[in-house]
């Protein structure tokens, strides 16, 4: 008898900063994939994406359905980062966020942001969009005059980065699973 098929596998990545979200690297630089255990499925995907400069919740799926939905524009899944700003943003320009940009690809659906603290470092905002254009929260930003130093997602529809180590895994529950579907 042929072995029938494997289980879906979905898993969680905490994302650290250096790694790039590819399956392999002509340059050989790091890749999210030389975080994870030797023995993952060779159909293991991820599920959008986030730069080398950014951090947090990476979804890994062997499940082409849930992938397609969690990644298809028409789905608006949210997603949400918090995000290191150079300044404190004027009213003016978060307004502008909230209403929607126009980026080099055309304009993007309105952002719900936050401010949720400042520090030595920076301010702390917290972004949430349904779209998954590249680099789009940095360039959402530096659109209204501000530069990130930190980027982190720290949800992805619904689902919380809570307090997983940067760099390490956790194959998600059963009712995880049900909310992402």
């Amino acid at each position: 008898p042929l072995p029938g098929e494997p289980e879906p596998l979905t898993m969680m990545l905490n994302k650290p900063e250096g790694f790039l979200v590819t399956a392999s690297d002509d340059q050989g630089r790091r890749t999210v994939f030389d975080l994870l255990e030797k023995n993952v499925p060779p159909s293991l995907r991820y599920i959008g994406r986030l730069d080398r400069d950014s951090s947090g919740l990476l979804l890994l799926t062997t499940d082409g359905e849930l992938a397609f939905r969690l990644s298809h524009p028409r789905y608006e899944v949210v997603k949400r980062y918090e995000v290191t700003v150079n300044r404190e943003p004027a009213a003016r320009a978060l307004d502008r966020l909230r209403a929607g940009i126009e980026l080099e690809d055309g304009p993007s659906a309105p952002a719900e942001i936050d401010v949720l603290y400042t520090n030595s470092d920076g301010v702390r905002l917290r972004i949430s969009i349904h779209e998954g254009r590249k680099r789009q929260v940095r360039r959402m930003l530096r659109a209204v005059g501000y530069g990130v130093s930190k980027l982190e997602r720290v949800e992805f529809a619904g689902l919380k980065l809570g307090k997983l180590a940067s760099g390490k895994t956790r194959v998600l529950n059963e009712d995880e699973l049900q909310q992402l579907r």
